[in-house]
């Protein structure tokens, strides 16, 4: 005979942590985790780290897409605070920005 599962809150572990986030960063944090599940914009993280200030030709000849599909993945990554791109001439270098590097490892290590 099965027993039917406990509704009672007794039996519900205590929290080992909390994660207190108001709703923008709760959104901003969920971006940057979207932004880093894809392999392709994970690839463009580890590379950019190994090289930064390299420009979206670097990228297209690392990865095994299209300049276009580079371009797409950059942006996303961009939107999500992961990176910054500056324009000099007629080429955008991107790096890893450090101080939301450090917010996400921040609100992370609150969980983790």
């Amino acid at each position: 005979m099965v027993k039917p599962a406990s509704t009672s809150k007794a039996s519900v572990p205590a929290a080992c942590c909390t994660l207190d986030l108001g709703q923008t960063e709760e959104q901003r944090l969920v971006r940057m985790f979207k932004a880093l599940g894809n392999p392709l914009r994970f690839e463009i993280m580890k590379f950019l780290l190994t090289h930064p200030g390299c420009i979206t030709g670097d990228l297209v000849d690392h990865l095994p897409i299209a300049q276009a599909t580079v371009s797409q993945h950059l942006r996303v990554l961009r939107d999500a605070g992961w990176i910054e791109g500056k324009i000099q001439g007629p080429a955008t270098c991107y790096c890893i920005v450090a101080d939301h590097v450090g917010w996400f490892r921040q609100k992370i290590s609150a969980v983790f």
